[in-house]
C-alpha cells in the first residue's frame, strides 16, 4: 500500500454477505468487503474467500492494483486479469473459427 500512495485514512471499509459458494455459512456471515477510496470515488469489492481478514488483504491489493492503473501514463499496460481475459476470447475466437458449423451437417 506504501508503494502506491494509498493511506489507511483515505479509504472507507464496509461488510456485506457475499453469497456464491460456501454454502448457508456464506450467506449468513458478512464476509465480503467493500473499499472505497475516497479520494477518488474508486470503489472494490472481494468476496474470493470464505474468510474475512483475507478478503481484505486482497480487496486492498486490487484496489492498489486499480490506483496505479488509473495514476499510470501509458494506456497500454495491462493487468494480469485483462491479459487472462484477452486470452480467453482469443482462444475462443480460434475455436469458433476451427469448429464446422452445425448448418452444413
Amino acid at each position: 500500500m506504501q508503494k502506491c500512495g494509498l493511506k489507511e485514512p483515505d479509504i472507507e471499509e464496509s461488510f456485506t454477505h457475499s453469497g456464491g459458494p460456501g454454502g448457508q455459512k456464506v450467506n449468513k456471515t458478512a464476509t465480503a468487503v467493500q473499499l472505497r477510496h475516497i479520494p477518488t470515488g474508486v470503489t472494490v469489492k472481494c468476496s474470493r474467500t470464505r474468510r474475512q481478514a483475507m478478503n481484505r488483504f486482497f480487496a486492498r491489493r486490487q484496489l492498489c492494483e486499480q490506483l496505479e492503473r488509473l495514476n499510470s501514463d501509458t494506456t497500454q499496460e495491462l493487468t494480469p486479469a485483462e491479459k487472462r481475459t484477452r486470452k480467453i476470447r482469443k482462444q475462443k475466437q480460434r475455436r469458433k473459427r476451427r469448429s464446422p458449423s452445425k448448418e452444413q451437417s
